[in-house]
């Protein structure tokens, strides 16, 4: 796209955001936002040992628990950073998890930004293209460290090209390990009581959730065999999600990914979908999946795991740390869970759907007086994260005042977080939790995990019992060695910034797929209603999407 005036490029930015938004009243997606002022960048100089103010907005994540007398407003994490890097971190609001994204549009609409946020990769481009954020080029160059820059391109460096625009980077990929697979968790307590195999199959695992639901191991009285809520398809949906049982069919959500041509195509539209849709009416039809699903968020459909309606999810590695909730209660472990690989529907292997470690960017307002004082954020944060004996300032930052880790989870008050885009926790922490023998780890994550699997292990701490779920010899991560070395595992192919028509249509083409995916399930419609929904995503830009895509590919095979 041709760069038009500034202003005009804002205003015609602010009331497209302004009408899709969909967190607000309706009196608010009618009122047209007021013209946005010409943005200009006004960054000053600091002076020597002077504090510097970076704004930001953050989320009120359930996982956070404050100390005493502490809040967002004022915390020993705040506190520290303003004393360690001269940093001072304010908060121009802050929203329920549930609720951020949508309170962020608004934010965004109204042209009122703080200095750092974390946004989604379309609303990148947007902001970029709407002026409204800074060309980060030059103060990362001069303020990042060496040891920040070799971190964030560990990968070869293909994150941080994701946020470069016409040669500009915009932003900093919120980064993380993109091998991060999914897993499928079972209660193992209810296969013995039923006298059941473990799952390797999707046909068994389609028998163990008729089981659960007609012999109701749980005892409820209302049970069901497969854990799903309401946003089952998006990357973020870590438990009770369906992208794990998309790959157990070979279908994958919204990635790209080579035909027998060697084109791009787009996961959403392909056969196989409609493969494993029909699956999951066939389970909505016996009644295996909660008919509530669809208005139920995780946490409120995690509640039938906790209380043993449900004994089947797929979700992340990390679901184990949700899952005890329900496994421990009154100081004793009543549920008993395992960790598997994602099962096959046909016996040849599945493919983990992963992406490129990175879907969310940190940006900085062109208004930011100090956009050098997020870059301290991003040194600091990583120096702290990844330091095996951290000193008792760093421990502050991960852990609050009393510098030592209760599971407050007090490094979410961190407002720029990045994460190892490369780790072999699947090779050392299963054999050191094993062995007992800490000599063999490596870094400061697997030293934390080991302390805590210990916990549980020796007695001290009961409801660090979802560590070794993670971590141990049968953890999840204990599947990823084989995973790797036989590279099951398909990895999106586009990793440019978004095209235009995916700025202009995406989020169009994804509720359409949502609704159209949601009627199969629910038996509302015929399964071959998935045909008519590809040729209107062809037609209502996709087609568009997979021309711009291609061009990309062309330019970077």
């Amino acid at each position: 796209m041709r760069r038009k005036s500034k202003s005009l490029l804002i205003v015609l930015f602010v009331l497209s955001m302004a009408l899709t938004a969909c967190g607000g009243t309706k009196e608010e997606a009618q009122k047209p936002a007021e013209p946005a002022k010409e943005q200009t960048q006004t960054q000053e100089t600091p002076k020597e040992n002077e504090v510097i103010e970076v704004s930001t907005v953050a989320q009120s994540d359930p996982y956070l628990k404050f100390d005493e007398g502490e809040s967002f407003d004022k915390n020993a994490v705040y506190d520290q950073y303003e004393k360690d890097i001269g940093v001072k971190i304010t908060n121009k609001w802050v929203a329920d998890v549930t609720q951020f994204k949508e309170k962020l549009k608004m934010t965004i609409a109204s042209n009122d930004i703080p200095d750092l946020m974390l946004v989604e990769a379309t609303q990148l481009k947007e902001l970029a293209e709407a002026d409204m954020i800074m060309d980060i080029t030059d103060v990362y160059d001069k303020n990042a460290t060496d040891n920040t820059k070799k971190f964030l391109t560990m990968d070869g460096g293909m994150q941080m090209k994701t946020a470069t625009i016409d040669g500009k980077l915009m932003g900093i990929p919120s980064s993380y390990n993109p091998y991060n697979f999914q897993y499928l968790y079972v209660r193992t307590d209810w296969l013995k009581k039923l006298n059941l195999p473990e799952p390797k199959t999707m046909q068994d695992v389609m028998t163990i959730a008729e089981a659960f639901k007609t012999k109701d191991p749980g005892g409820t009285g209302k049970p069901y065999g497969l854990a799903v809520s309401k946003e089952p398809f998006k990357i973020d949906t870590g438990v009770t999600g369906l992208r794990a049982f998309l790959n157990g069919y070979h279908a994958y959500e919204n990635m790209w990914m080579e035909d027998a041509s060697g084109n791009l195509v787009n996961s959403d539209i392909q056969p196989q979908v409609k493969d494993a849709l029909k699956a999951l009416q066939d389970m909505f039809k016996k009644g295996l999946i909660d008919p509530e699903f669809a208005v139920k968020d995780t946490e409120k459909e995690a509640e039938l795991l906790y209380n043993n309606n449900v004994g089947l999810v797929f979700g992340a590695s990390w679901t184990p740390a949700q899952l005890v909730k329900g496994a421990v209660k009154d100081g004793k472990v009543v549920q008993e869970w395992g960790a598997y690989p994602i099962p096959s529907a046909d016996g040849k292997p599945t493919l983990n759907q992963i992406g490129l470690g990175v879907d969310q960017y940190y940006v900085i307002s062109k208004q930011a007086k100090h956009p050098e004082g997020v870059i301290r954020l991003l040194n600091e944060w990583i120096v702290v994260d990844n330091t095996m004996t951290p000193t008792d300032d760093q421990k502050t930052i991960l852990f609050g005042k009393d510098k030592k880790e209760k599971g407050s989870n007090y490094w979410l008050l961190s407002p720029l977080r990045v994460g190892k885009q490369l780790d072999n926790n699947g090779e050392i922490l299963p054999k050191a939790i094993g062995t007992k023998d800490a000599s063999i780890l490596q870094t400061a994550d697997q030293k934390g995990r080991y302390e805590r699997a210990m916990k549980f292990i020796d007695g001290t701490d009961i409801n660090m019992w979802w560590e070794p779920l993670i971590s141990g010899p049968n953890g999840a991560v204990s599947h990823n060695p084989k995973i790797l070395q036989n590279k099951e595992y398909l990895q999106d192919k586009f990793y440019g910034a978004a095209t235009p028509t995916m700025v202009d249509r995406l989020e169009i083409l994804k509720k359409k797929r949502d609704e159209i995916y949601f009627k199969i399930i629910m038996n509302q419609v015929s399964v071959d209603e998935f045909d008519k929904f590809v040729a209107e995503w062809k037609k209502l830009g996709g087609d568009d999407i997979t021309k711009e895509v291609n061009e990309w590919y062309a330019s970077h095979k």
